[in-house]
């Protein structure tokens, strides 16, 4: 599948891993920065959307949408768990979920660009953000590098663990300033976090290939 992000806005907050363990599938082991465990709200909006060597299907090539997750590790590859991803589209959910098994939901979310920034907003979500000037690559070894560069999710089917990566250049980012109006997220799954002001990112765009979801070994991958 490809597709392209635009507008990110990467909301990050540090959580007690004794917090996260339990909400994460014990398949799975939950990875930490410096022994603290993270979790990202991420609002965005999709364009492009379409199957490889396909064109779009109509009605579901763009749309706004955002996840909430968390960070795992991988013998070879870190990646991301996703606890709940939200898409202003009704077929898009439908079609994403048997294919990536993954908690794909329909909401009402909007999305729109203006001269003061940009603006999101949904039910549990709703916020008006700006980037700063300056574009920056992540360090090496530096926080922003851990939560940004992660190029696959984990999720589970009927208790076996899938791997699925995902393709795209290396961020380049900016830092932001946001308002939030809505944010639930946190609380709904019972997070509570260390800090409640985030560490803000932004993205203006990246053109992403996802690969088909493939098995992975617990005993192999996974270390504790």
């Amino acid at each position: 599948m490809k597709q392209t992000w635009e507008n990110s806005l990467f909301i990050h907050y540090p959580v007690r891993k004794e917090v996260l363990e339990p909400l994460i599938p014990c398949e799975l082991a939950l990875d930490t920065y410096d022994g603290v465990g993270w979790v990202s709200i991420v609002p965005y909006y999709i364009r492009d959307l379409r199957g490889k060597g396909l064109p779009p299907i109509p009605g579901t090539s763009e749309f706004p949408g955002y996840n909430l997750r968390t960070y795992i590790k991988g013998k070879d590859k870190p990646g991301i768990y996703f606890f709940y991803l939200g898409a202003g589209n009704f077929l898009a959910p439908k079609l994403a979920r048997p294919f990536f098994r993954l908690p794909y939901m329909q909401e009402n979310l909007k999305m729109w660009k203006g001269v003061d920034g940009i603006r999101f907003e949904g039910e549990q979500l709703s916020c008006h953000y700006v980037h700063k000037k300056k574009p920056f690559n992540p360090k090496k070894g530096s926080l922003e590098e851990w939560l940004l560069e992660r190029y696959c999710f984990y999720t589970l089917n009927k208790g076996k663990i899938f791997q699925c990566n995902i393709v795209h250049p290396s961020w380049v980012i900016y830092e932001a300033n946001a308002e939030f109006h809505e944010n639930s997220l946190l609380s709904k799954y019972k997070i509570d976090p260390l800090m409640y002001k985030p560490i803000l990112h932004f993205s203006k765009r990246a053109e992403v290939k996802i690969w088909p979801l493939v098995p992975v070994k617990n005993n192999k991958h996974f270390s504790t």
